[in-house]
């Protein structure tokens, strides 16, 4: 058997890639005919008229039972915290957990814990990475007892028209955890197993937010027509279908359940009226309220001087604004394909008809099905913080406010898109990326959402006019009773709009692989590192990296690429702005190839902008900064340093710092030196996140050299800066013929240089793995690099390295590793390890 080529392996990738988002538009399809199927008597206006006949008790407790059901969700959040030992403020985990149910009960139930708002809120409060994924396991695991705990006990003993043995199976794992609970274990591998009342609350936490839930939908049935007990053990059902499908929110296949199980005791009609009565005010209602709560916020950040809470709820804010409004956005631009879909109310057309000429009706109900989807495209730019998404959803926005008061008078749908507008306008900051949309990736998933969103408003508008006698003359038929033809005509201008986009988008030109670095940008990357404290953009000298640059070319980025990983060595380089917008171009270049985002020994300024990309951030070691202005060998403490520093004076041993033109006479010399150094240590260069001996890299930079009798024995090449905050050493070696205590006479030496040239700092360079904790409760990674750091001398003397550079009393900063994280991450670390190394084989050689 062959090994896959590239294309090939490349095609089943993508495969894979789409092989989930066809899976559930298939489930999508299959329930919309089975809704066909239950709905075929049915006439849409009955849902109208179901809705009108609500009494305001139904109204009250339905909106009761979802503010309770909210407030059961918040308490999650409250546990979680307490279980992994963060005392948070109820404040925080409250907001943090509404807004985030929010979004994520109307994405899809599998999202229920917020997962990707909660893991960028929770570091942005100061927690770590594997503290958030704490918080946020519980929470999730907290989400399925409940749901389990309940489901699995109605299903049991309510004799409803499902597979017997479902609800047996649904409370196996939550009979398992009550047992492991009981035992009294406290830990189980790495997980400690929560207390009894802790465990208790999970449970009635969960059933309750699931049974109030569950009685918003009930509230809105028809008194007296079916139990409670029936309506709960149907609605758990249709919810376990609706998680299996893991289509956004179970739409559709919820929807599917419930018409083939209660369809026959209510009728159609009845029940499409609950079960859109119950989606607006479960799903919709919160998300326009979050994304009301943020506009808020934002108006009262700009009016008023903010306390410590205020400016920690605008940087919460902050990171909620994009996935919040891209939801709004999408469900807006839904709204109006609907209403241009479905049959205007007959009484507001009369009424239209009086002030309104016919000419602008048919115009008004076109622009409303073109900005619906106009809008559902935009979605994704939003979430992207494009600021030219922003402005365009804005004018569509205003544009479909219009169109849905001229083509009918549809004030509701215009007072929800007044809403988003009133809360998306003061949010304007949030937008702030000038990249072009056609340049922005569609995942699969986001096309599958777009493209079933548009042929499911097409479907409804053909069930809606099922009756209607199809002909060519019904398009170019005019008049205020034309429903049907306007509907043909929008669906053709949405459906044209949509098309239009993805042809743009199939004609866009190929994203090219990055072409070979050529000489006039190596000099302009090391100008930007020069010029902006960053000596460790010098690697770009290495020419062994591709380089990003910014449109007016004020900063770069440099990253390798190894199998799917595409590691970027370093923060982005150049002014805080400009950074930003790289990072995210660097992040979206990787997904248009699928591929893995990685920044590799980033440091702490810089570590919010990764939660914002949804990064993982894992601590690779910690990095030793000298600080010049207060170094001496004077005093006790630097009696050894002081010591061997004389000796070796004392026996002819010098210290000199040569320019990069001058270190082109010595290149022969040096590579002697460079070349015992290897040898005695049988290994080879690296490479990427570290210097090697290359005559034009050694040319480029000034050089320290270390004379033992007049003969060299060590060198180490210099980064520097321009405003001179930093000096920082990259390759330092000596030769056999070195004397004893000669790293220590040349760290002393640079040090003392770097302050005679009025430098900040002197760079000691990294320790890997150092900070690390081994505890019970960290991630793995982070319990078996401290176990490698403390007894791991045996391969590399990590430990050793930290006590030797703490002989210069140096502050320690933490170095991270940004990557998608989860399984991912070993293969992750193996191809930065290649990038090192050179290769793979390069890992398993020295």
């Amino acid at each position: 058997m062959t090994a896959l080529s590239d294309t090939e392996r490349r095609v089943s990738l993508q495969l894979a890639r789409y092989a989930w988002p066809v899976a559930r538009a298939a489930l999508f399809l299959i329930a919309l005919r089975v809704i066909f199927s239950e709905l075929r008597h049915f006439h849409l206006h009955e849902v109208a008229a179901y809705i009108g006949r609500l009494v305001p008790s139904q109204v009250a407790l339905a909106l009761a039972a979802t503010a309770a059901s909210y407030l059961a969700l918040a308490g999650y959040d409250a546990l979680g915290a307490h279980y992994g030992g963060h005392d948070l403020p109820l404040r925080k985990t409250a907001f943090a957990s509404f807004v985030s149910a929010a979004v994520s009960n109307t994405v899809g139930l599998s999202g229920i814990a917020g997962g990707s708002l909660r893991y960028r809120l929770y570091t942005s409060w100061g927690l770590s990475g594997a503290d958030a994924a704490r918080v946020i396991a519980f929470s999730v695991a907290t989400f399925w007892l409940g749901f389990l705990s309940l489901a699995g006990s109605v299903l049991t003993l309510h004799r409803l028209r499902v597979v017997p043995w479902l609800g047996p199976v649904l409370l196996i794992l939550p009979v398992i955890y009550a047992a492991l609970v009981l035992s009294r274990r406290k830990e189980i591998g790495r997980f400690a197993v929560p207390h009894t009342r802790l465990a208790a609350l999970q449970f009635a936490l969960s059933i309750a937010d699931w049974f109030c839930a569950a009685l918003v939908f009930y509230a809105l049935l028809p008194q007296s027509r079916v139990s409670f007990a029936t309506t709960l053990a149907v609605f758990l059902a249709a919810q376990v279908l609706g998680v299996v499908s893991n289509v956004p929110g179970g739409v559709g296949v919820f929807e599917a359940a419930v018409f083939s199980l209660l369809g026959p005791a209510l009728g159609a009609g009845t029940l499409a009226g609950a079960l859109v009565a119950y989606r607006a005010l479960y799903y919709v209602l919160p998300l326009f309220v979050a994304g009301a709560l943020l506009g808020a916020q934002e108006v009262l950040r700009r009016r008023t001087q903010l306390s410590a809470f205020g400016r920690g709820l605008a940087r919460t804010v902050s990171l909620f604004v994009p996935s919040v409004f891209s939801v709004a956005i999408f469900i807006d631009g839904v709204i109006l394909l609907i209403s241009g879909a479905t049959p205007a109310e007959r009484d507001r057309v009369y009424a239209l008809k009086a002030a309104v000429p016919l000419p602008l009706v048919e115009v008004a109900h076109l622009v409303g099905s073109m900005a619906g989807a106009g809008l559902l495209l935009l979605a994704r730019g939003l979430q992207r913080r494009l600021n030219g998404a922003y402005a365009l959803s804005v004018t569509l926005l205003v544009a479909g406010m219009m169109a849905s008061l001229l083509k009918g008078l549809d004030w509701e749908e215009a007072c929800l898109l007044g809403i988003t507008v009133v809360a998306i306008v003061p949010c304007r900051r949030h937008f702030y990326r000038k990249t072009a949309l056609l340049d922005e990736p569609f995942t699969p998933g986001w096309a599958t959402a777009i493209g079933l969103t548009v042929l499911s408003t097409m479907w409804l508008g053909f069930f809606a006019y099922r009756r209607i006698a199809y002909s060519p003359e019904l398009w170019w038929h005019f008049s205020f009773s034309g429903d049907a033809p306007r509907f043909l005509r929008a669906s053709l201008a949405a459906a044209a709009v949509a098309l239009a986009f993805s042809a743009r988008k199939l004609l866009h030109p190929a994203v090219a692989p990055p072409p070979p670095v050529v000489s006039q940008e190596l000099d302009r990357a090391t100008e930007i590192a020069r010029g902006r404290c960053a000596p460790a953009g010098y690697l770009v000298l290495l020419n062994d990296k591709s380089l990003l640059f910014n449109e007016p070319r004020s900063a770069f980025l440099m990253y390798g690429v190894q199998r799917r990983s595409w590691v970027a060595m370093g923060d982005p380089i150049g002014p805080p702005a400009d950074a930003h917008e790289l990072a995210w171009r660097f992040f979206e270049e990787a997904d248009r190839h699928n591929g893995w985002p990685v920044f590799y020994q980033v440091r702490t300024p810089l570590l919010p902008l990764y939660i914002e990309l949804g990064l993982r951030l894992m601590k690779l070691g910690e990095e030793a900064r000298v600080a010049t202005a207060g170094f001496t060998l004077a005093g006790r403490d630097r009696k050894s340093l002081r010591h061997t520093v004389k000796r070796l004076e004392t026996e002819g041993t010098t210290f000199e710092v040569i320019s990069a033109e001058a270190a082109s006479a010595m290149l022969p010399e040096l590579r002697r030196v460079s070349n015992d150094w290897l040898s005695t240590r049988n290994t080879r260069e690296k490479r990427f996140s570290l210097g090697f001996f290359d005559d034009a890299y050694m040319q480029r930079l000034p050089v320290a050299l270390i004379r033992y009798r007049e003969e060299l024995v060590a060198f180490a090449n210099l980064w520097g800066d321009d405003v001179h905050e930093e000096l920082t050493v990259d390759l330092m070696r000596h030769s056999t013929a070195a004397p004893s205590g000669v790293m220590d006479f040349l760290f002393v030496n640079l040090i003392l240089h770097a302050q005679s040239l009025n430098y900040r700092w002197f760079n000691l360079g990294m320790a890997p793995l150092s900070g690390l904790e081994a505890r019970a409760q960290g991630p793995l990674w982070s319990r078996v690099a401290a176990l490698g750091f403390e007894h791991g001398g045996h391969f590399y003397n990590f430990q050793g390295l930290r006590q030797y550079k703490q002989k210069f009393d140096p502050v320690w900063e933490p170095i991270f590793l940004a990557s998608p994280g989860g399984l991912r991450l070993p293969l992750i670390l193996t191809d930065i390890a290649a990038l090192v190394s050179g290769s793979v084989r390069g890992i398993l050689m020295k």
